[in-house]
């Protein structure tokens, strides 16, 4: 068993505290625009997971295991309770910790991810990812989004995917995330969380156009978050908040102020 990986975090703003959890092969850094919003009003922690962003690499990605970092986040910091954001697998990680200690969570905002588990949905992103780390890096961006061109298509994820590289001691571009622990244990992310129900105020937002949060995971929402809202963002995908995030900020700036 890995020790404690201690989480990179950014912090602004004052007030209740609002933790924000990025989605897998995000960083904190994608949510830099939503946290100074939410930070006029809120004190904003957006954390880096493990293997992720500038947080350390470690084996296994449970989501209880990161669960228990993000708890043990607040407890460096001393927070007692917080409402609790997060997006995809940040979702995921939220609502576990929400099941495991529901004492210190106010509030529960889930971003275009469901309770349930998933099928392998990343091969040709990892595939993408390969490409680069097996040729030793990219010479230039460019060059490291014609390696992952090769697999896949989408101009706009290889765009989100290359906020992830840094420059080695190779002089090289290379992959900040921890690729080889993430891969290693990518059957434990696409799990479902588990536990007891938290019976606290917790709202659900899906992308129309995205098929992460289908009609029929109503019933294991209910289950698990009996107190849940459900809504339904028109004209946005997967990445919601960056798609349409004026729309996603009142959305939940709306949910937190009742």
């Amino acid at each position: 068993m890995s020790d404690r990986p201690t989480l990179f975090y950014t912090e602004q703003g004052e007030g209740f505290p609002l933790i924000i959890i990025h989605g897998l092969f995000g960083s904190a850094d994608n949510w830099r625009t939503l946290s100074k919003k939410f930070a006029e009003q809120y004190r904003v922690i957006a954390l880096d997971l493990r293997n992720h962003g500038r947080s350390p690499h470690v084996e296994g990605m449970s989501y209880p295991a990161m669960a228990s970092d993000v708890l043990a986040l607040m407890d460096s910091l001393q927070l007692e309770e917080a409402h609790i954001l997060g997006h995809s697998m940040g979702g995921k990680v939220a609502m576990q910790l929400a099941l495991n200690h529901p004492e210190r969570i106010e509030k529960l905002v889930v971003a275009d991810i469901a309770p349930v588990e998933y099928g392998h949905g990343h091969d040709e992103v990892l595939a993408a990812l390969y490409a680069v780390q097996n040729a030793g890096g990219a010479a230039s961006r460019k060059e490291a989004d014609t390696l992952m061109a090769e697999h896949l298509d989408t101009l706009g994820v290889r765009q989100f995917l290359s906020t992830n590289l840094e420059k080695k001691p190779n002089g090289k571009l290379g992959w900040r995330m921890g690729l080889e622990q993430i891969n290693a244990d990518y059957d434990a992310v696409v799990k479902a969380p588990t536990g007891q129900a938290f019976s606290k105020p917790s709202l659900f937002i899906r992308g129309e156009l995205s098929h992460y949060v289908e009609d029929g995971y109503q019933g294991q929402i209910d289950l698990l978050f009996p107190q849940n809202q459900l809504i339904t963002m028109s004209g946005c995908g997967h990445w919601l908040h960056a798609e349409k995030p004026l729309d996603f900020l009142a959305h939940v700036q709306a949910f937190l102020n009742t």
